[in-house]
């Protein structure tokens, strides 16, 4: 008996740790609502699961226990109960993954509207480039990052000369417009995560990944990595502001661009 009210009482331990729990999402910044309620789904799914399997099993303890004289029954197969639990855990997977395909479909079908924004990060600093007054971001490579050029922009490309360069900064939005967020590392894996905004994504070297997403209130928002990256992955932490669009603009114009940066190091000017 001590078996089955220790078994009954996890499921009901469990069940209210999970209802009354003061861990919980933070408030969504960001359309991805329907991540949020994905999961509810999978924890309705894996809790109801829990729950049965559980006290199906302080049945069996309290319904099968020894009493002198009782056998068992050997039954060494049984088609009716096989296809039954193979129906059962497929239905419920199926039911886990369906809504996650369709909302990573969403998650990678970026707006043709969305304005793109690299995040670029290594041991252990984020960085931000944004497109200059030709809304276009220029070209860049690992192979090319130098004291003088930390992003590795290819000078010879003129679409890269206005773009702006934000190194250890902070990393500003514009409130409820689309932002296609490109995704680069310069040494290790390192994953781009912001609570808030329900979206994350990992940064592999010689790899540009990326999601979007639009930013829905205004405030300032912790960035953290969410990839073990070496010893200093603790301190790997940014910030970023989702601003009205006044805000934004003055932020913008405060920042320098490409060409301003290699000018202030004394490197020699990129090619025109």
């Amino acid at each position: 008996m001590a078996v089955v009210l220790i078994l009954v009482l996890i499921v009901v331990g469990s069940v209210l740790f999970h209802v009354l729990s003061p861990w919980w999402w933070t408030p969504i910044a960001s359309n991805w609502t329907y991540i949020d309620s994905t999961l509810v789904i999978t924890f309705w799914i894996t809790g109801i699961v829990f729950v049965a399997v559980i006290l199906f099993m302080a049945y069996c303890v309290y319904r099968f226990r020894h009493k002198p004289g009782n056998t068992a029954h050997y039954e060494p197969e049984n088609r009716r109960l096989e296809v039954l639990l193979a129906s059962g855990t497929a239905v419920g997977v199926a039911a886990m993954l369906a809504p996650g395909l369709i909302v990573w479909n969403q998650f990678i079908s970026v707006p043709a509207d969305a304005a793109s924004v690299e995040v670029v990060s290594q041991q252990w600093l984020w960085s931000f480039r944004l497109p200059g007054a030709d809304g276009k971001l220029g070209r860049a490579e690992t192979r090319d990052v130098t004291p003088e050029n930390p992003l590795g922009l290819d000078k010879n490309d003129a679409s890269g000369l206005d773009d702006v360069i934000v190194e250890g900064g902070e990393l500003h939005l514009p409130i409820g417009k689309p932002v296609h967020i490109l995704l680069r590392s310069i040494d290790v894996l390192h994953d781009f995560y912001v609570p808030e905004f329900r979206a994350k994504m990992d940064m592999i070297p010689g790899m540009v990944t990326y999601f979007w997403l639009t930013p829905t209130r205004t405030g300032t928002f912790e960035i953290l990595c969410a990839e073990l990256c070496g010893v200093g992955h603790p301190q790997m932490r940014g910030t970023v502001v989702v601003d009205n669009d006044a805000d934004y603009q003055t932020w913008l114009g405060q920042q320098q661009t490409f060409t301003q940066l290699t000018a202030s190091s004394g490197a020699p000017p990129p090619a025109n």
